[in-house]
């Protein structure tokens, strides 16, 4: 297992996110999906091993299923250094470390907008539940249990903001943003594609309690971009283990999350550096997910 903190590659650095570094190559975009990880809002000091790996191979997973559906930015997922350089000036050749983090997708331009679909009454949706009896101002029916599957999925959507916290968007709003066609292009797709790997996901003993999307333009029509269906956009919960009621054990960073309250840490940098075996116990964790939704052993990942 090796650990990809930064790519540092001799391109042009489109942007560097809290996970991501996207290299511009022209007209399309090299993404490299680092070990890095993220916790209330800041980066962490160590990786979490693999789990770049993860993000990149279970997108690839999910864009080539759901491409029916919506067509997405996926051009090639890159998963050896030759596989890469028809893509590359001559003079540049990729590292083999990053061969099976990195994919080559169209460019697109961005809807500033988190797709939030939500079947499952869990995490802040939850909470405004119990204050309210609502889940982004849509009024529910009383008495459900955190950790319930809704009636029907919910289209939440969101702001993606640049900084601080998304906000969420009424119907009239997410219009505005980004016009009534496009608004409804949003919510359709968001809701088949949540319909469609919800079912996928159940037969292989995984609940999808919820997810997030994002869409672009590329050359007028609407396209799935960044990443598909991993445990950093989605909350994974094991069915066998599913009890309504109580929160629910899931395949994502959540020890990190738990060992960073535990340990009193006040929510300002420095980050506190994670100790080995919460380490251990995450990458556990994304490698699981993997391998429970693909049906394959995640790929070795050049040191």
């Amino acid at each position: 297992m090796s650990i990809l903190l930064e790519a540092n590659l001799p391109l042009t650095l489109f942007r560097r996110g809290k996970v991501r570094d996207t290299y511009d190559l022209g007209d399309k975009l090299l993404i490299i999906a680092t070990d890095r990880i993220s916790a209330f809002d800041f980066v962490l000091p160590c990786g979490i091993p693999d789990k770049g790996a993860v993000l990149n191979q279970l997108s690839a997973f999910w864009f080539e299923k759901t491409k029916q559906i919506a067509p997405n930015h996926l051009i090639k997922a890159i998963d050896s250094a030759d596989s890469l350089k028809p893509y590359l000036p001559p003079e540049v050749s990729l590292p083999n470390h990053v061969a099976g983090r990195a994919m080559i997708v169209h460019k697109a331009d961005r809807i500033p907008v988190e797709c939030v679909v939500r079947g499952y009454l869990s995490g802040s949706a939850w909470a405004e539940y119990k204050e309210s009896g609502t889940i982004s101002g849509v009024s529910l029916s009383k008495g459900l249990e955190e950790s319930q599957e809704l009636p029907q999925p919910l289209f939440t959507p969101t702001t993606k903001a640049e900084s601080g916290h998304d906000q969420p968007l009424s119907k009239d709003e997410l219009e505005n943003l980004a016009g009534k066609s496009t608004a409804q292009g949003l919510e359709e797709k968001s809701l088949a594609i949540y319909q469609y790997a919800r079912n996928y996901a159940q037969s292989r003993g995984i609940i999808i309690a919820d997810t997030k999307f994002e869409f672009g333009f590329t050359d007028g029509k609407l396209i799935l971009i960044d990443e598909l269906l991993t445990p950093d956009s989605s909350r994974f919960w094991d069915a066998s283990q599913y009890t309504v009621g109580r929160s629910q054990p899931s395949f994502d960073k959540q020890p990190v999350r738990d060992w960073l309250v535990a340990s009193g840490w006040n929510k300002q940098p420095p980050a506190p550096i994670l100790p080995p075996e919460v380490i251990e116990a995450t990458t556990h964790r994304y490698r699981e997910a993997y391998r429970r939704l693909t049906g394959r052993t995640l790929r070795n990942v050049p040191s």
